[in-house]
């Protein structure tokens, strides 16, 4: 099976492709989009590549990361871009028909860590450690592959 973890941002959206057969991980693919510009050109920027990704990749299943606002400093405008973000993610996954599921942070950590706030060094080590790495990839791209491992390890 092909998972495909995606973690949303408006500036940064990571990706990470895993090929998952029982319990045996095989990392494919990882990357970021980077966008710049106006919300509405990086909005379109996100819809574009994930679309390429999907289109180039074929996964079985998409796994998003799901939106959280942290309590202790919370930034409406933040939420409301990062939901931006996920809605051109779930829209160029969905018209093409390909299963969604999603995960909040603190679950893909303690499934992937341990512990359900773990920092994002700890995440990007057992990403290395899981997928057999010889170096972490960019943060966003090792919380996308986080969000496949979270996946693979739920459903097999």
């Amino acid at each position: 099976m092909k998972i495909l973890g995606i973690d949303p941002g408006s500036r940064i959206t990571g990706f990470g492709l895993i090929e998952a057969e029982k319990l045996k991980l095989t990392y494919l693919a990882s990357g970021c989009i980077r966008t710049k510009g106006e919300l509405t050109e990086r909005i379109t920027t996100i819809f574009q590549g994930i679309s390429q990704i999907v289109e180039q990749h074929q996964p079985d299943v998409v796994v998003i990361e799901r939106a959280f606002m942290r309590p202790d400093r919370p930034n409406p405008d933040a939420a409301i871009k990062l939901g931006h973000a996920r809605g051109a993610i779930i829209s160029a996954v969905g018209s093409r028909g390909i299963l969604m599921v999603e995960y909040s942070p603190n679950q893909i950590k303690k499934t992937v860590v341990g512990k359900g706030h773990a920092a994002k060094d700890q995440v990007g080590y057992m990403v290395c450690e899981s997928l057999k790495l010889s170096k972490a990839p960019q943060e966003d791209a090792a919380d996308a592959l986080a969000g496949a491992i979270c996946h693979a390890y739920h459903c097999l």
